[in-house]
């Protein structure tokens, strides 16, 4: 069947149409109306298909990554006691305010058990930090180089954090015995009560 024969077919005597062209006409309106059917219908249920396929993907993607935490779960919790535990530690390390007059008492004892003499012993002002403060101590000390040892060491062997800082030992003029001088800054730490501590500033 060409252009022609088509053009010259009547629709009102379509019962009389050759078998051909019946097979040909159908197969024309099935292919119109799949194509209509995809158009208007098909084409959109694919594509939310494919909506949902990628949602899918999305989904496994952040399953994977939780069963990840999942499995690591219990090394964070561990990793959290361990880092609570020390914290814990290092709080009980650091003074109240009534035991700071007796830590200042023991530094002062560790130089005298030494054998050293203070020339100066003189706590500054508490300078205060996020959840504690601290109280530095400028202190001047005569003695010996092997006394200036163990006072050093007996201070860190104290059951609170005291640190030593710019320290400088200095010969005495004209002293025949060898007699030195020790200047430094011993810096303890004080816990703050919940209602002393400062908040925080916001990063810029």
């Amino acid at each position: 069947m060409d252009l022609q024969q088509l053009n010259e077919l009547d629709f009102s005597e379509a019962g009389s149409w050759p078998k051909s062209v019946k097979v040909f006409v159908l197969v024309l309106v099935c292919l119109a109306v799949a194509g209509a059917a995809y158009w208007f219908d098909l084409r959109h249920r694919l594509d939310a298909l494919q909506q949902v396929r990628d949602a899918e993907a999305e989904l496994r993607q952040q399953l994977v990554i939780k069963q990840n935490k999942a499995v690591n779960l219990t090394i964070y919790k561990e990793q959290m006691a361990r880092i609570e535990e020390a914290s814990e530690l290092m709080f009980r390390q650091l003074p109240s305010r009534t035991e700071v007059a007796d830590l200042l008492l023991d530094i002062t004892q560790a130089g005298l058990n030494a054998g050293l003499t203070f020339d100066l012993f003189k706590p500054q002002a508490e300078i205060p930090r996020s959840f504690y403060a601290e109280l530095p101590i400028h202190i001047r000390l005569r003695g010996h180089y092997h006394d200036f040892g163990r006072f050093v060491s007996a201070v860190a062997a104290l059951p609170r954090i005291v640190t030593i800082h710019d320290l400088r030992i200095s010969p005495v003029p004209d002293d025949p015995q060898g007699t030195l001088i020790m200047e430094l800054t011993a810096r303890t730490y004080r816990y703050l009560e919940p209602e002393e501590q400062q908040p925080e500033e916001a990063a810029p």
